[in-house]
């Protein structure tokens, strides 16, 4: 798959409309957004357009609706926010639906300068089955394509991929153009060493990341529940550890690969551990081996700090998935401790996934990493290369 597309920066806006996907799947409650952070990674893309002489159409979904009308899932109040972040110099015309006679001709009477911002995508039952006649009918409304969603990109919906093959051209915007290039930099010609950071609750969930990860770092630095399965295959006692027995074969499949590539692999030597999975539960640090009716629910002390020398001599750094239960705050040091170095060093930094870009957040580090991903889904079928249709439709650099 190239990842080399065309951008904003290949095409002449003047009197033109783009047809924008954003991803405005924004936290909402009675009427009410919790975090603008998506609404606002949007904004260079449409101010772009805007100062180029174009006009913008914004498709995004809101939920998940499954192809019916959910009133609380509306984009009216994002609208009204859109409104507010660009200014009364700005106009924001919503329409109450996607497709039909109020989306046309709002669209072709859109003036340069002008944004319209369609109903939620995936009202249309159509959306997420790639229907041709709904791409169709979202193509006829604009002269542009641009992809701004990289959290849905590995989606093929009718907006993500079936919009794109119809409506040349089809271009990155600014905050894709962002996450491709954050991936040309960690595993198309980085600096090394590299390392990965990998966490997580089971290493179901990370077996092709792993794999995938192999023939691109140096080094891999497992932790979360998945390194009990590591541990266990290993043969070292985990006691009631979250623990999948049926991927020991697998765990030690990826650790002999390691060993034939000359990549190092890392499992905690010592743990956090609690009698119960509670926050207030009793706990302790052990090396090596866990005691039965104890569990695993962090990284200690010794792991830490030989995880945090890894990350102070690499180059490249790429992160995904907590070190522990990071969502309680007995359990959130290794996590935590992962973020402040990373903010420390001077490497080139990728992060990605809820809790690792949640514990940036925590620890109020963001300005230090290289680049914060937009996308979990999207970010980890990246790291197990997958090709993402949402990307794959855009037009070639």
């Amino acid at each position: 798959m190239s990842l080399a597309k065309q951008t904003l920066d290949s095409i002449d806006f003047r009197g033109k409309r783009a047809f924008v996907r954003v991803d405005f799947n924004v936290p909402l409650k009675d009427g009410v957004i919790g975090d603008d952070t998506r609404i606002r990674a949007a904004l260079p893309t449409i101010q772009s357009i805007l100062t180029g002489g174009g006009s913008v159409i914004l498709g995004s979904h809101l939920g998940r609706p499954k192809g019916q009308v959910v009133e609380e899932l509306r984009m009216t109040p994002v609208a009204i926010h859109l409104q507010a972040l660009l200014g009364s110099q700005t106009i924001v015309k919503a329409v109450s639906q996607v497709q039909g006679e109020e989306a046309r001709s709002t669209a072709a009477s859109l003036a340069p300068g002008e944004v319209m911002l369609l109903e939620n995508l995936r009202f249309e039952e159509g959306e997420t089955k790639n229907d041709p006649k709904l791409a169709q009918s979202l193509a006829d409304l604009a002269d542009v394509f641009v992809q701004d969603a990289f959290g849905t990109c590995h989606r093929a919906h009718a907006s993500t991929a079936g919009v794109p093959a119809l409506l040349k051209p089809a271009v990155a915007g600014k905050l894709l153009q962002k996450e491709i290039e954050a991936f040309d930099m960690a595993f198309g010609k980085p600096k090394r060493p590299v390392v990965a950071v990998v966490g997580g609750a089971k290493v179901s969930d990370k077996i092709v990341v792993l794999e995938s990860l192999l023939d691109k770092v140096d080094t891999v630095l497992i932790g979360g529940g998945m390194a009990y399965t590591f541990l266990g295959a290993k043969g070292i006692g985990v006691g009631s550890s979250l623990c999948e027995e049926e991927k020991f074969d697998v765990a030690r499949s990826i650790m002999s690969k390691a060993k034939e590539k000359g990549v190092q692999v890392l499992i905690p030597m010592d743990h956090l551990i609690a009698d119960a999975f509670a926050n207030d539960a009793n706990t302790q640090i052990v090396d090596g081996e866990i005691p039965d009716g104890w569990m695993g629910l962090d990284i200690g002390p010794k792991t830490i700090s030989l995880y945090s020398q890894k990350l102070r001599e690499a180059a490249t750094v790429v992160w995904n998935g907590p070190m522990g239960v990071f969502e309680m705050e007995a359990f959130s040091h290794g996590t935590s401790a992962i973020a402040k170095v990373l903010a420390e060093t001077d490497n080139l930094s990728v992060v990605g996934g809820g809790d690792s870009v949640a514990a940036i957040k925590k620890n109020k580090v963001e300005s230090r990493i290289t680049h914060i991903s937009t996308g979990g889904g999207a970010f980890l079928e990246m790291l197990e290369g997958k090709e993402l249709p949402g990307i794959a439709a855009l037009d070639d650099a």
